[in-house]
């Protein structure tokens, strides 16, 4: 049986799908606005005001489609991860599916990360509701600073989903720990140009391509 479509996770899983998809930027005071102006396409690409503009984003899940949770699953699983690390956590949607994969794979370490408060406690809340809390360890703080320690030696999977434009500062954090043949999952990368040239360069160490609508899938060369 698997972890991912059966209860507890995947009745969790359709209702915070669902959850999802009725919240809208227009649904939340000032990110309409913001939006309307185009300020969030500088925003999202910004190293030094991504603060401000995640923050605005609080009451949004900011989640991976169905079919990406669904993809990061099946990588975890398939390469027997016992190792992940998560930049952006958000309300838990992708922790919820790599975590699952863990299980399944009979346990492991998922270290996720981000900085804002009230969604550490929503996805800590989902985790605990899926029984996959004891999986995960959750790092509360910008990534710069809370994945620049204590790290497995070695990394099986790495998602990166937070502030696009410090995709490659993240990467270079955990580059030295990914192993050989770790998959590396950017979501929404058309927003870090320079992560992008950076992973499908194969002189960089990597193999690389895009992935559906939104993803950049990569893999670690030996």
């Amino acid at each position: 049986m698997s972890t991912l479509t059966t209860a507890p996770v995947a009745p969790l899983l359709d209702r915070l799908f669902a959850e999802a998809a009725r919240i809208t930027p227009s649904s939340i005071p000032g990110v309409a606005d913001m939006m309307a102006r185009g300020d969030h396409t500088h925003l999202m690409r910004s190293k030094t005001e991504y603060r401000r503009f995640y923050s605005a984003l609080k009451d949004m899940p900011l989640a991976v489609s169905r079919e990406a949770g669904t993809l990061l699953y099946m990588l975890a699983r398939g390469s027997n991860a016992r190792t992940v690390v998560e930049f952006g956590t958000s309300f838990g949607l992708s922790t919820l599916h790599l975590a699952a994969a863990l299980r399944d794979n009979g346990g492991g370490r998922l270290i996720t990360t981000e900085f804002e408060p009230s969604k550490v406690a929503r996805a800590r809340a989902n985790l605990t509701e899926g029984g996959l809390i004891d999986l995960v360890e959750i790092r509360e703080g910008d990534a710069l600073h809370t994945l620049a320690a204590d790290l497995p030696q070695t990394i099986d999977l790495l998602l990166l989903d937070g502030a696009k434009a410090l995709y490659p500062e993240i990467l270079d954090l955990v580059e030295s720990r990914l192993r050989p043949g770790a998959f590396i999952l950017a979501d929404n990368a058309d927003h870090s140009p320079d992560y992008l040239t950076r992973v499908r360069d194969p002189a960089n160490g990597y193999l690389s391509l895009p992935f559906g609508e939104d993803v950049e899938l990569s893999i670690k060369l030996g």
